[in-house]
């Protein structure tokens, strides 16, 4: 079975050579007329994935937690715009307001909410979502929109939708990974003619075997860019969470997953969610350069347990009937655990901030 967008690629590559993963990653998300964002509904059970947010109420929790105490450790400012990059239905920025309204009424009168999202549809779906608090939310289409001012950002699985370039291992060196034809005119990889600057490799690059793949991102580290040189003028705290790993090495994370299902990334393109893993130390070494202060950098059950995660799920569960306890158990382990199928350990948190502030759970 092809697909639509398969077919236009395979055109593109006919009439103008293979392309870039870049380039075909690009196309498999945002085609206007076949690309992945463009025509699915991805969020969701009835979706191809689920996003921690959507799994338990308690993910929203923890996040509006850690943003009151990091908006009490920068001197309570005001006024403060709290903003979130791909806010997917809406429903993290949901728990994080209820929350905020609970815990801190001074911050829920002092912030305007700003949700980047280019998606007019998604749009719809986030102001159902945050309805009871419409009169505090405005979107835009760019980061680069967000008024000034002190701001508290959250982005939640943003990255690994940002584009990648990949080199592969040849008996040249490393050269860029390419999507070409095989013979019998079906998309396959393909080694080009680009090199890359060998500064950028990391050290196991020189003993690894043939066909080792290397990943980078400058569109990743252009989005940090922006977002670390609007905190630095202004003042505020990012956290960012995604999955991927702490230190930049060797590997292939391209990938796609159809209905919850992994599927090979070049077999379905447009009507899978393409993604990689990200490179949490490129952005950490990139906040730094641009002079924020590296907070913390940690896995997400380490973060969401320390700012309450099990005794906040203990209180949800208090007084219901055991099914809903077990569930509420369940995804809690989900969040936080570590193994197969849990994010606990494949998702990573940073936060970084400008001025240098103590922030929790971090430094207490």
């Amino acid at each position: 079975m092809t697909t639509l967008l398969a077919e236009k690629i395979k055109a593109i590559i006919l009439a103008n050579g293979p392309i870039s993963v870049t380039d075909y990653f690009s196309l498999c998300l945002a085609d206007p007329e076949h690309g992945y964002y463009k025509t699915r509904e991805p969020f969701g059970r009835s979706g191809d994935f689920i996003t921690a947010p959507e799994i338990s109420q308690l993910f929203g929790e923890m996040m509006g937690i850690f943003l009151v105490q990091a908006w009490q450790r920068h001197g309570e400012p005001t006024p403060v715009n709290i903003a979130e990059i791909g806010p997917g239905r809406g429903t993290m920025m949901a728990d994080i307001m209820r929350v905020i309204a609970k815990l801190s009424p001074a911050l829920y009168e002092a912030a305007n909410v700003h949700l980047v999202e280019t998606s007019e549809r998604l749009q719809k779906v986030q102001s159902q979502t945050l309805v009871a608090h419409k009169f505090k939310i405005s979107w835009h289409d760019s980061f680069d929109t967000l008024p000034d001012g002190f701001l508290l950002l959250a982005a939640n699985e943003l990255f690994d939708a940002v584009p990648i370039r990949q080199f592969v291992k040849t008996a040249q060196g490393f050269r860029e990974r390419l999507v070409g034809l095989d013979a019998d005119g079906e998309l396959t990889f393909a080694a080009g003619v680009a090199g890359i600057d060998p500064g950028l490799l990391p050290p196991a690059a020189a003993n690894a075997p043939p066909g080792a793949i290397f990943e980078i991102a400058p569109a990743r580290d252009a989005v940090m860019t922006a977002l670390c040189q609007r905190i630095r003028t202004s003042g505020g705290t990012a956290v960012i969470i995604d999955y991927g790993h702490i230190a930049t090495g060797l590997g292939d994370t391209l990938q796609a997953v159809r209905e919850h299902q992994f599927d090979p990334p070049l077999k379905h393109p447009g009507e899978a969610d393409i993604t990689s893993h990200v490179d949490f130390e490129q952005l950490a070494r990139r906040a730094a350069t641009e002079g924020l202060q590296i907070n913390g950098l940690t896995y997400q059950g380490d973060f969401l347990l320390a700012l309450g995660l099990a005794e906040r799920a203990a209180a949800l569960g208090r007084d219901k009937d055991t099914e809903t306890q077990g569930n509420i158990r369940a995804d809690a382990e989900r969040l936080a655990g570590a193994g197969e199928g849990k994010m606990g350990e494949l998702f990573k948190v940073l936060v970084v901030s400008s001025p240098n502030v103590a922030l929790v759970p971090f430094q207490k």
